[in-house]
């Protein structure tokens, strides 16, 4: 019956279990969007150079987290760094240092884009003014810039939200691993349990992506006309 595996839910704190895991998940991926808000905006900026060589590592760093699975990057700072260099890596510092540089590489990318759309005449009225280079893009680029960045990021924030998922492959507890570990303890009683589990925390994603969601495409009209 599909109801035993809904009344487990509500049993002790399974259902306050999960959304304990949910918070720890918005907590890892609010403090790496931070970070890479920082890390983004100044690696976009300087990516904006016509200098070959200084765009050069960085258009490496961005092409290295588009390429290579967020999933390989977990492992690989998790399993193989402690044991060639000798430290200490909780699961979550292995995903603050993923998500941020994931994150600080996209970022960058959006930011870098929104610059150099912004018409010509900017950079030139800058000029003219007197305005010093980091006048300029602190004045003029960045501010009208960030107008055209904000629903990309939140698209990418959508997206850094709903990779959390991945983090139960290296041992971090949040909102699924939770959701497996009741799975887990109450399966041969209940059979059913992992419909409601699962259904549970598809629809607390979806409560958070889906506003997110909507925010970014209302933003993109709006802002298009």
């Amino acid at each position: 019956m599909l109801n035993s595996g809904l009344n487990v839910l509500f049993e002790g704190i399974n259902f306050l279990r999960l959304l304990e895991g949910l918070v720890h998940t918005l907590r890892i991926a609010f403090i790496a969007v931070i970070i890479s808000l920082v890390m983004g905006t100044i690696i976009g900026v300087i990516r904006t150079s016509n200098n070959k060589f200084v765009q050069f590592p960085f258009k490496i760093y961005l092409e290295l987290f588009r390429i290579i699975p967020i999933l390989v990057w977990l492992f690989v700072i998790y399993y193989i760094v402690p044991v060639n260099f000798d430290v200490e890596l909780s699961a979550e510092t292995v995903a603050l240092i993923v998500f941020s540089l994931w994150g600080a590489a996209e970022m960058s990318d959006i930011v870098r884009g929104a610059i150099i759309s912004l018409p010509k005449h900017q950079v030139e009225s800058s000029k003219a003014l007197g305005l010093g280079k980091i006048q300029m893009y602190r004045y003029v680029l960045v501010p009208q810039a960030a107008k055209r960045s904000i629903p990309p990021i939140i698209n990418l924030i959508t997206r850094m939200i709903k990779t959390t998922a991945l983090l139960t492959m290296i041992g971090v507890v949040e909102v699924i691993k939770v959701g497996q570990q009741i799975i887990q303890v109450n399966n041969t009683e209940y059979p059913t349990i992992s419909f409601w589990i699962y259904g549970v925390i598809f629809l607390l994603y979806f409560c958070i992506c889906f506003p997110l969601s909507r925010i970014s495409r209302n933003l993109e009209q709006k802002w298009a006309m």
